[in-house]
């Protein structure tokens, strides 16, 4: 699966949004990829679940881990693709954990997932909250990356897709500015 595949993927099903977006990491966007449009239909789920276990080839994974609520149905589709354990951790009063009788097993090999990394905030969050528990970080994946600059996770980091998306601090917004009205698209409110 290409790059040009997974954004068609995107525009054909709508999940390219254009207007003016407060994202996950309090900035400002004109555009918000929403993964979950495409995420949506276990077919596409799975055919990117797949490409992105393709950039693991070799990486020994017992365990796939994402953030609730973007990284969860990414995780399950990973691990299926793996035949490995998918979970996910969440925020409770604001600090990532894992909850729901989940846990890490000291030395269990983990590949953390997000659909989409912009600061990588959420994601390094999940790392945390892997290497507490005892586990060890096997690489990091995205569907989008969406980063200024390359990721640093201390492992591997793979995206299906890069996109550049013009990002502000609120206070330097021009879509602000403009008083457009800004929509809260992602799960950290």
């Amino acid at each position: 699966m290409t790059e040009k595949d997974v954004l068609d993927l995107f525009e054909k099903n709508k999940a390219l949004l254009k207007g003016h977006f407060k994202l996950s990491s309090g900035l400002h966007s004109e555009k918000y990829l929403q993964c979950a449009l495409v995420l949506q239909y276990p077919y596409i789920a799975e055919k990117l679940a797949k490409a992105l276990v393709a950039r693991f080839v070799g990486e020994k994974i017992d365990l796939v881990v994402g953030p609730a609520l973007g990284g969860v149905t990414l995780a399950y589709e990973v691990a299926r693709s793996l035949g490995v354990r998918g979970i996910f951790t969440e925020r409770e009063e604001g600090i990532m954990m894992l909850r729901r009788g989940f846990s890490i097993s000291e030395g269990e090999r983990t590949l953390v997932v997000e659909d989409v990394v912009t600061t990588g905030k959420s994601t390094n969050e999940v790392i945390e909250v892997v290497k507490t528990c005892g586990g060890i970080i096997a690489g990091v994946g995205s569907i989008i990356d969406r980063s200024d600059r390359p990721p640093n996770f201390g492992v591997k980091f793979a995206s299906l897709a890069k996109v550049k998306v013009e990002t502000y601090k609120s206070e330097d917004c021009p879509l602000c500015r403009a008083g457009m009205p800004v929509i809260k698209p992602g799960s950290r409110k």
